[in-house]
């Protein structure tokens, strides 16, 4: 269950736990850390706006936040370059903002080649469309405060010093991030795991999901003490959201 909010002699109710969120195919996998005695608890919500009900001290999210209208994000340049080499290729371009009106991938992916050379994009990208209209319908840059972008192999590569060796989904790479979790505090990644998906059915949630929502919720907390990695050139998009990566 999510945690509760305190609440101070006065009646302003202020948060003790941090969040990492990462995209499922229930919903959205959350992953808390209590700062009060440092206990890890995950749960899914369906939607996102959920997710910025529970008031978290701060939350990071695997899913882009701030979209060019034109051109890259120079954040994803940036991690790509935490990730040389061997998992620079986790970073996938995201979708421009103009590409979120086209009904299907076809259409996008044309209309970017018509914009620019090398100018399309990847299905993959495209896929998580649905969930980054929904994080953009219901966020604003004030939002940004206590909610931020992060990418998992980013923050993966700040607890190991460098990217990890193994992809992800192979059994040594979930071995070598269920290691670094352990390292960092987090002992219990594989019992959420095991516990979401006998809650929610072994299609609603990935292992990846729970691993990368932990990492992330590392990185929330990292944020909170000022010694995450930070990715961004400071450039914001059409709706004033700052395009920036935390690791």
């Amino acid at each position: 269950m999510p945690a509760r909010n305190k609440t101070t002699a006065a009646g302003n109710a202020y948060t003790t736990y941090v969040m990492g969120v990462d995209g499922c195919r229930a919903g959205w996998a959350v992953v808390q850390i209590n700062l009060c005695d440092n206990s890890v608890s995950g749960f899914i919500v369906e939607r996102f706006d959920a997710v910025l009900k529970l008031n978290a001290a701060m939350t990071i999210v695997d899913m882009p936040i701030g979209l060019a209208d034109a051109g890259r994000r120079h954040c994803e340049t940036l991690a790509r370059q935490k990730l040389t080499p061997g998992r620079m290729s986790s970073v996938f371009s995201s979708p421009r903002r103009p590409m979120l009106n086209f009904e299907t991938y076809a259409e996008a992916n044309a209309w970017g080649k018509a914009q620019q050379q090398k100018g399309g994009l990847s299905k993959q990208a495209w896929m998580i469309a649905p969930k980054i209209r929904e994080i953009d319908a219901a966020i604003t840059p004030d939002d940004q405060a206590r909610l931020g972008e992060g990418h998992p192999e980013v923050a993966f590569a700040r607890l190991k010093g460098g990217p990890c060796t193994h992809p992800k989904r192979k059994k040594e790479g979930e071995r070598e991030r269920l290691t670094l979790l352990e390292r960092a505090g987090i002992n219990n990644a594989e019992d959420i795991y095991q516990a979401l998906r006998a809650g929610h059915g072994a299609k609603a949630i990935a292992r990846d999901d729970v691993y990368d929502a932990c990492v992330l919720a590392l990185t929330a907390k990292a944020r909170l003490a000022n010694t995450a990695w930070r990715l961004s050139d400071d450039a914001r998009d059409a709706r004033g959201l700052v395009m920036e990566i935390w690791g």
